[in-house]
Formats: structure tokens, sequence, C-alpha cells
């Protein structure tokens, strides 16, 4: 830190643009989450909606018995992390990197990660990286993401890349801690979901099983949909504790910097009254100087 004011004086002007900067990330970051959450309702009903599809659509089945969950045994586990895009969250793409590492595997594991930081922090923990994404920057975005990463799945699936596939991602929560749900996507339960209670089965003009494996994979779309917003939510959510981190640290900066003002500026005012208070040796000559008889 220089002893000069003028410099001190810079310092304190830049802090409180760094201030500014600080509180608008903060407010982004919150309108961010709040429309996250509002959004989630309309997700959650869709995936009701579709679960009510199944439940109907099992009463199809000729045998009076639902599909249980088929048994994938060994082969490729893919693990779906969805990280974070942009910087300052803290430690929110640490934690869920080393949940995914530390997941008990079935076979072989490939990972899907969200979020270009998440990626690169996946790369430090010797996870093989299979397929990647950006994260969303805004939630309008979710439902495209959510698209892709299930087309690029079941791409998967059908050519036997893919055995079983569990989902990983934060849930927004005021606690400083990063709560983490971990979600088997594949392969499916059909036994989650009650057998519609009417008498009649619904008219379809698709086979059974078939009708079956596309309410399936809307389901899967669906629940990728509410892990996306969430994880967004969580995400921003970590950016302002972080914020409000830095705005606690740039208070205590410039409480310093203050100090280190009003001292120097003391400092200065007291050389100044001690150079008048000594006055000019060549004043002082002349009025020492006896006047001449008039």
């Amino acid at each position: 830190m220089s002893n000069k004011l003028s410099d001190v004086e810079a310092r304190i002007a830049s802090v409180h643009e760094l201030e500014s900067v600080v509180s608008a990330m903060r407010g982004i970051a919150a309108a961010r989450s709040q429309e996250a959450r509002s959004r989630l309702d309309g997700i959650r009903a869709c995936a009701d909606m579709i679960g009510a599809a199944i439940g109907d659509a099992l009463m199809l089945d000729e045998h009076g018995m639902q599909p249980a969950p088929a048994d994938a045994g060994p082969g490729v586990h893919v693990v779906i992390v969805i990280c974070a895009e942009q910087g300052f969250v803290g430690t929110f793409n640490e934690h869920l990197i080393e949940a995914a590492a530390h997941l008990p595997i079935w076979g072989a594991r490939t990972c899907f990660v969200i979020g270009g930081r998440g990626a690169v922090v996946a790369g430090t923990h010797g996870l093989a990286v299979d397929w990647s994404a950006p994260m969303v920057a805004h939630a309008e975005e979710v439902a495209a993401l959510a698209s892709r990463i299930t087309e690029a799945l079941y791409e998967r699936l059908e050519s036997g890349r893919a055995t079983r596939v569990t989902l990983l991602h934060a849930v927004p929560q005021l606690s400083t801690a990063i709560d983490i749900v971990q979600k088997s996507l594949l392969p499916f339960d059909f036994t989650r979901f009650a057998v519609a209670a009417r008498r009649q089965a619904p008219l379809v003009t698709l086979a059974p099983r078939r009708l079956l494996a596309q309410l399936a994979e809307e389901y899967v779309y669906a629940q990728l949909c509410e892990a996306l917003m969430l994880s967004f939510a969580a995400e921003n959510e970590a950016r302002m504790r972080a914020m409000i981190a830095a705005r606690t640290n740039v208070h205590d900066t410039l409480d310093q910097l203050t100090g280190d003002f009003r001292r120097l500026r003391q400092e200065e005012i007291t050389a100044e009254i001690v150079e008048l208070s000594a006055g000019s040796p060549a004043v002082d000559a002349v009025r020492r100087k006896p006047r001449a008889p008039s």
C-alpha cells in the first residue's frame, strides 16, 4: 500500500466501483434464481400429466402386469452432472464433481457434464467426459438444453453405449451448504406409476409397448427440465452468497482505506502547520534587521 494520499484516494474510488459491480451481480443472480423457481410448478405439472398418461397406458398391458425396470447388469453407466457455466459460485462445481467421482458404478463409467466450469473440474478428477454442453444463462433456455441431453442420451441407449443413467444436480436452499440430489433415470421404473383406476382402457393407435416407451422418454425429458431449472436456481443462489461475502470484504477494505486516508490527511495537515509555524528563514532575518533612522 502506497503512503501517498493521492494513491489512497484512487484506491478508494476503484473499490467503490467494485462495490457497484458486486451489487449488480448479486441483484442479477437473485432475479434469475427467483425466475427459475417460478417455472418449477409448470414443469412439475407437466411431469404429473405424463405420469398419469403412463398410468393409463399400463392398463393396455395384455397380461395385466406392469412392466418392471430392466436389470441392466454390467455395462456402461452414464452419469449426468449439472454444473455451472459461469464463475463466482464458490465450490459449487467441486462438490458436484466429487459426488460423481464417488458414485457407486456398475460397469464402465462415462459422464455427461453440463457447464464449462464443471467440465474443467471433471478433468482434474480424472472423470471421462463423453458429452458436454454449456449450462443455460437464462431460464427460458432450459427446454432446449433438456432436449439436447435427451437426444444424446437415447442415441447412446439405442446403440448400446449406455445401459444405466444416473442424474446428479444441486437444489436451491437457504443454508450455505450445497445440497446434491441423485436420481436414477434409466432403466425406467414403471412400477412407481399407479395404474389408472377406471373400468375401460383408453383407445390408442400405437402398440402399448411403443406408447409406454415414448411416454417414458417424455417423462425423462421432464425430469431433466426440472433438474436443470433447480440447478440453475441453486447456481445463482451460490453466486448470491459469493457476492454477499465479496461485499463484506469490500466494506472491510473501504473501512481500512478510509482510516489510511484520514491518517495520511492528518499527517499532511500537521506537516503544513509545522512548516507555517516555523516560518521562512529569510522572513525571520528581515524581521530581526534594525530599521534605519528616518
